[in-house]
């Protein structure tokens, strides 16, 4: 059975984030620790080796994968900062274009740097990814 790698650990973030490198990265680091943790109300926990998640909700697709995983999360990437927000979730792309400068991906939004984007609207996203995820799943962000 296929175990998935990204698991909740009791890595210390805030060690984590002192390993960066670039100040500027570390300064945004802290940032969106601060954001996401009053905006979501939980205590960051490392997942995997180098996301920064919070809450937890338990998954099950239709094909019969399941698995555990933070509601919001961030990882402060060497080249950009990647934004773990819900996917589907119906007024995500219209918050997208008043973010500012950013990228997507298959599951993440990219933004090199915190002043390229508006942070309220941010907050928004992370209040809409975890209202469209307790929503969705039975387990609630906690």
């Amino acid at each position: 059975m296929y175990k998935l790698k990204t698991q909740p650990n009791d890595r210390s973030v805030l060690e984590f984030i002192e390993q960066i490198e670039s100040v500027k990265k570390r300064e945004d680091a802290y940032q969106l620790l601060d954001l996401f943790t009053e905006t979501t109300e939980c205590e960051a926990k490392m997942w995997g080796a180098s996301i920064i998640g919070f809450g937890s909700y338990h998954y099950k697709y239709d094909s019969g994968h399941e698995g555990d995983a933070p509601v919001v999360g961030f990882s402060p990437r060497k080249a950009k900062h990647s934004l773990y927000l819900a996917q589907g979730e119906p007024n995500r792309e219209t918050l997208l274009t008043q973010l500012g400068k950013h990228k997507t991906g298959k599951a993440c939004v990219y933004v090199n740097k915190l002043d390229d984007i508006d942070i309220e609207v941010l907050r928004s996203l992370i209040q809409q990814s975890i209202h469209f995820i307790n929503d969705r799943y039975p387990t609630r962000i906690k």
